[in-house]
């Protein structure tokens, strides 16, 4: 017979978080093991103060946080666990988390040894009583790398390059997120698809990640019209998401891109793909505006 060695504790993979600039707001990245138990726990924690939204991407469970510290009225299947406590210092990000019954399990046991907690510390949970912890994370940046035309009419697919390099340079300090094509506006010149791509990390060393993202591009690339940016912020800026939109209903021209002037922006390789690659990075984690097809006249 098999055995298991602790019953009642589901281990969560990974928890990250990344917060802006001044501190102010927060995002929370969960992977998890048991869907059901990351289904439960959006459903309840959403109703937290400190939670401004909840989304799920793939394995992971995406919380929208503002810093603060609140009293929960927990109450047995209607509101049993929740984020109570938020803050941010220089090097670190706090989140307070408690719950009654198997959501106090949630809440401490299942969290504490996730990979990407520096510490912790747990009530003890179990039965029927209530539970809190409080982990403690490195405050990590956003990081979007937007990257087009890797490919020719012979060879290659730039989705795949892209996936396969995000997962070469991905370790402790860059953890990589999320992945989204972006479908563009066909123009004529396409190898046959027209997209591009935006990959999302969570990191404590954008410059390292990035020329070791940009290393790996220039050796694998088969196309010399690659283009590379890479955006360094919590949110992308509504410019940026407006000219991601116009490449994505339209034909236009590289003086758009010139004209963007947003400080976390940075063109890394210059081909004629880096009007799609600066296109994809206002959508990464948008996926329904992201394939989109566009025709011109919407």
């Amino acid at each position: 017979m098999a055995s298991i060695s602790d019953p009642y504790v589901i281990k969560y993979p990974q928890i990250v978080a990344v917060a802006d600039e001044s501190g102010s707001r927060v995002e929370l990245i969960e992977f998890f093991d048991c869907v059901g138990g990351a289904m439960w726990t959006q459903h309840h924690y959403q109703k937290s103060p400190l939670v401004e939204s909840v989304q799920s991407v793939g394995s992971t469970t995406r919380f929208m946080l503002r810093p603060g510290a609140v009293d929960l009225a927990l109450e047995g299947s209607r509101f049993p666990a929740g984020i109570s406590g938020v803050s941010v210092t220089e090097n670190e990000i706090a989140i307070t988390y408690i719950g009654m019954g198997g959501g106090g399990v949630g809440a401490t046991s299942c969290r504490a040894a996730a990979k990407g907690v520096l510490r912790e510390r747990c009530d003890p949970a179990g039965g029927g009583k209530i539970a809190g912890a409080t982990l403690w994370l490195p405050r990590r940046q956003r990081v979007l790398i937007g990257v087009d035309d890797t490919d020719t009419s012979e060879e290659g697919a730039t989705w795949t390059l892209v996936h396969n390099i995000a997962k070469a340079v991905e370790d402790e300090q860059s953890v990589y997120l999320s992945h989204t094509i972006v479908q563009l506006f066909p123009v004529p010149y396409r190898t046959k698809n027209c997209v591009s791509l935006v990959v999302e990390f969570a990191t404590t060393e954008p410059e390292h990640l990035t020329e070791r993202f940009r290393e790996l591009l220039e050796k694998y690339t088969l196309s010399q019209k690659t283009g590379m940016a890479v955006y360094t912020g919590f949110s992308p800026s509504d410019a940026l998401l407006a000219y991601g939109r116009n490449v994505k209903r339209g034909e236009v021209g590289p003086d758009l891109v010139q004209n963007l002037t947003d400080p976390a922006l940075r063109v890394i390789m210059n081909g004629r793909g880096i009007t799609g690659a600066v296109a994809a990075l206002p959508f990464y984690t948008r996926y329904e505006e992201a394939l989109e097809l566009c025709s011109g006249k919407t």
